[in-house]
């Protein structure tokens, strides 16, 4: 449990920077952000927490082995080379995945079917048979990262991904993920204590969120996690480690979190969702169009997943909706912030405001920005300021 291991953990690109500070928060060492995620060292008791208590990390990657390569033999005996058997039981189903960046091999597929043959045959040698592959819900999960010349082996840690923390028993047509509403909270400057508003809350993933973050509620409390099924679990220190998580849970009351929608529809999933976290009477919901709103408060964070409108059509009928939300912040939010996430560019132009920051991020593969607006009371004269830069574009581990 004490020795230093090397980790990486893949979140939304445009959190990485986020993510850093958490896991430096929570003891990691070695912090190297790359796109995509980010690279730290600890030991076990370290993966466990970060497991257990990361809002922004998609995984908890567990690093094996990295090496060169110029062939997918290269690849195998690498693999080959590794205790597969100290860590899962061959009764135990696993799967490989393969990504990579500028890599000059013909076929991935190849490559993963290359390290499958690699750990059965690692199996075959110690028991005489081999592990049974699930590529739908396998218990363990093997990565492996392709540079030009590097290979990377990874075993998760965590099993399902880390943004499906349990709660979520009804969505939308387009759900925000949970880690990635998480990281657009820390990036608008929410706060515990500070109100918040979701003014199109769909099926209520921020002010879940949110609520979590104030009673202090460990994002992964209700789930179980892949290393509880390796040989080398220490189920000693995990239960340490649970158990001071359920201590720090603060009690649950109401909170200055407030959540609406025009949709009946949606308020029954973020209903069903609150329920489902226990956070029913900590959040208050309402019915309402958001042109009609007002601030529930003299200051307070507004951020929000306005419709995408991606195809023409809907970009048409989002196209009035948007100097009608600028009117209505300078008339009702003045003393507020108000973020929106959004694939669509012209909403800064439309909106008639003057963006204070626009972030680059990605839901999913989905090029986006978060356009942040500071309300100044009775006007709106700051100057534009300059995008933050071109969101990245390269494969991500």
């Amino acid at each position: 449990m004490t020795t230093t291991q090397q980790f990486f953990a893949p979140c939304p690109r445009g959190l990485e920077a986020v993510l850093a500070d958490e896991l430096t928060a929570l003891g990691a060492t070695a912090i190297k952000p790359a796109d995509g995620g980010v690279g730290f060292a600890g030991d076990f008791a370290l993966c466990y927490r970060a497991n257990l208590h990361s809002r922004i990390a998609s995984r908890i990657l567990w690093r094996l082995a990295e090496q060169p390569y110029r062939s997918e033999e290269d690849i195998y005996h690498a693999a080959y080379a590794l205790p597969w058997q100290e860590w899962f039981d061959i009764k135990q189903t696993f799967r490989v995945k393969v990504s990579a960046i500028r890599c000059p091999l013909r076929s991935l597929d190849f490559v993963t079917l290359r390290i499958k043959d690699a750990v059965c045959d690692k199996f075959r040698v110690h028991y005489g048979e081999r592990p049974s592959i699930d590529t739908a819900a396998p218990d363990m999960r093997i990565y492996a990262f392709l540079t030009a010349d590097m290979a990377t082996l990874y075993l998760d840690t965590s099993g399902e991904a880390l943004f499906k923390r349990g709660y979520r028993k009804e969505q939308g047509e387009a759900p925000l993920r949970e880690n990635l509403a998480a990281g657009i909270l820390t990036l608008a400057g929410w706060e515990p204590g500070k109100p918040l508003l979701d003014p199109m809350c769909g099926s209520g993933t921020f002010l879940i969120e949110a609520a979590q973050m104030v009673l202090n509620i460990a994002p992964g409390a209700e789930r179980w996690f892949a290393f509880e099924q390796m040989k080398n679990f220490d189920a000693d220190a995990w239960d340490r480690i649970y158990k001071e998580a359920e201590a720090a849970e603060l009690p649950k009351v109401a909170l200055p979190i407030f959540g609406s929608d025009v949709s009946s529809t949606a308020l029954i999933a973020a209903r069903a969702n609150l329920e489902a976290a226990g956070l029913t009477e900590v959040v208050s919901l309402k019915q309402i169009n958001m042109l009609d709103i007002s601030s529930p408060a003299p200051e307070g964070i507004l951020v929000t997943n306005p419709p995408y409108a991606i195809r023409i059509g809907e970009q048409e009928e989002m196209a009035p909706l948007y100097p009608k939300l600028g009117d209505l912040l300078k008339q009702k939010f003045g003393g507020w912030r108000a973020c929106f996430l959004s694939a669509d560019m012209r909403l800064a132009k439309l909106i008639r405001l003057s963006v204070t920051r626009r972030i680059p991020l990605y839901n999913g593969a989905l090029d986006c920005r978060l356009f942040v607006y500071d309300m100044v009371a009775g006007s709106n004269r700051k100057k534009e300021a300059k995008p933050d830069g071109a969101g990245p574009d390269s494969v991500t581990q």
